[in-house]
C-alpha cells in the first residue's frame, strides 16, 4: 500500500485546515480535552458541526442516494484527524455508527427520518450497549425487551451504564435482549428510543477525566415496531460492525502525535540541574522509543483506511490492532511526560508555569479511559488472537 497521500487528498486537507483557521474558537476547539470535545453540548459546538454539514463533509462516504458523496474513506480519515488535531468535535457517532448502520439495515421510513437530520447535524444520539454486567462483553447485555402485540411494539426494562451524551442527546441507540433463550450473541435487537421518554431516568457519572457519562434506567419504555433497527435478533451483528468503526474513528492518531510534540518541545528547551534535558541519554532513549512507536501507530491507522477502501464490512482485526496499539501508546506517552517532566507535572492542566502547561496531568487521566472505551485492550487482544491468529476461544 502507498503511505503517501495524493495531490487531490492533500488539496482537500488544505481546504479543511483553512476552514479550521477561519472558524477557530476556544469554546469549540481545545486540544487539552483530548478526544472528548465531541461530548460537550453548547450552541457553539452545534453551530460548528452544522457548518461542517453545510460544507458537505458529514457523510462523505455515504451513497449519493442518501445525501452522501460516495467518497473514499481516506477523506473522512483526513477530516477526522484534522479536527482531532485542533481539539475540535469529530464527525461523530451519528455519521458513523448510527447513519451507516441505518443505511445498511434500516427501513426506508427510518432512513427518511434520520439521515437528512444527521447530515445537517440536527440530531444528537447516545449509544447504549454497556450494562453493569455487560461492559466490554456487549453480547452479555440483559436489558429486557418484551413483545407487546396489542400496541405493535416492545416494552423495555432494565439499565444501561457508561452512556455518554445521554444528558443532551435526542435519541438513544440502544441494544436489548428480545430472545432470552437464544445464544448470547443472538437474540439482541437494536432500537431507537427518544431520550425524552417518560420511562427513562438519567443519572450522571463523573469520570477521572472530568467528563460526564451516565447511567440510564428503563421503566416500561414502549418502542413501536417502526423504531426497530434492521432485523429482529440481529442487533449484536450490527453492533459488532459499528464497533469496528468506533475503535478506529474515536481514537485518532493526530491527538497522540500532538501530545508527543508537546513532550518534544519541552525536552528541547528544559534544563534540569543546570543541564539541558535533551542531552540526558536516558531521556533521549525514552523519547526515541515514543516517536518510533508513534510512527507505528500512524501506519497502523493508514492500514485500516487502506483495508476499508475495499468496501464491505470494516476490517475488524485491523481496527482492533490499531485501537490496542494506539491507546496503549497514549498511556506510554502520558507516563513518559509525567516521568520526564518531574513532580511539577502533577499540577492541573492549563497551569502555565507547570511543565508542558499541565498537559501531562490531564493526559495521564484521560488515557486510562481510552483503553476501556470501545472495548478494553484485553478484548482487542482476544479479537486479534481468534480472528487473525486462529487461536481457540477460551469459552
Amino acid at each position: 500500500m502507498d503511505f503517501e497521500f495524493s495531490e487531490e487528498q492533500l488539496s482537500f486537507l488544505a481546504e479543511v485546515e483553512r476552514f479550521l483557521d477561519e472558524h477557530e474558537d476556544i469554546s469549540v476547539m481545545d486540544p487539552t480535552r483530548e478526544n472528548m470535545a465531541q461530548i460537550v453540548d453548547t450552541p457553539e459546538r452545534r453551530a460548528f458541526m452544522a457548518q461542517l454539514g453545510a460544507m458537505g463533509w458529514l457523510g462523505m462516504t455515504w451513497p449519493k442516494d442518501y445525501g452522501g458523496q460516495e467518497g473514499d474513506g481516506v477523506y473522512e480519515y483526513l477530516l477526522n484527524e484534522a479536527l482531532a488535531r485542533r481539539g475540535a468535535p469529530q464527525i461523530g457517532k451519528g455519521v458513523g455508527i448510527v447513519g451507516k448502520t441505518i443505511i445498511r439495515h434500516g427501513s426506508e421510513i427510518m432512513k427518511e427520518e434520520f439521515l437528512p437530520k444527521i447530515l445537517a447535524n440536527e440530531v444528537e444520539f447516545a449509544v447504549g450497549y454497556s450494562e453493569p454486567n455487560a461492559g466490554s462483553d456487549a453480547a452479555s447485555m440483559q436489558l429486557k425487551a418484551v413483545r407487546d402485540e396489542k400496541r405493535k411494539g416492545w416494552v423495555l426494562n432494565g439499565q444501561k451504564t457508561w452512556t455518554t451524551s445521554a444528558h443532551f442527546a435526542q435519541w438513544y441507540w440502544v441494544g436489548a435482549r428480545t430472545d432470552p433463550d437464544a445464544a448470547k450473541h443472538h437474540g439482541i435487537t437494536l432500537f431507537l428510543v427518544p431520550m425524552d421518554h417518560p420511562g427513562l431516568t438519567i443519572v450522571a457519572i463523573w469520570t477521572m477525566g472530568d467528563e460526564r457519562t451516565n447511567e440510564v434506567f428503563f421503566d416500561d419504555v414502549f418502542v413501536p415496531d417502526e423504531y426497530v433497527v434492521g432485523q429482529l435478533n440481529r442487533g449484536f451483528q450490527y453492533i459488532a460492525q459499528a464497533l469496528d468503526l468506533e475503535r478506529f474513528t474515536m481514537f485518532t492518531f493526530s491527538q497522540i502525535d500532538q501530545r508527543i510534540q508537546v513532550l518534544l518541545d519541552y525536552v528541547r528547551t528544559a534544563v534540569v540541574d543546570g543541564k539541558p534535558l535533551k542531552d540526558d541519554p536516558v531521556v533521549r532513549q525514552r523519547v526515541a522509543q515514543i516517536v518510533t512507536q508513534g510512527e507505528v501507530a500512524r501506519v497502523l491507522g493508514l492500514r485500516f483506511v487502506h483495508a476499508s477502501l475495499a468496501g464491505g464490512d470494516p476490517p475488524r482485526t485491523e481496527a482492533s490492532e490499531y485501537k490496542l496499539f494506539a491507546t496503549e501508546l497514549s498511556k506510554r506517552v502520558a507516563d513518559a511526560s509525567m516521568d520526564i517532566g518531574g513532580p511539577g507535572t502533577q499540577l492541573r492542566v492549563k497551569t502555565e508555569d507547570a511543565p508542558m502547561a499541565g498537559r501531562a496531568e490531564s493526559t495521564y487521566r484521560y488515557t486510562v479511559i481510552d483503553t476501556i472505551g470501545g472495548g478494553t485492550s484485553e478484548v482487542q487482544k482476544n479479537i486479534i488472537a481468534t480472528r487473525k491468529l486462529g487461536l481457540p476461544k477460551n469459552f
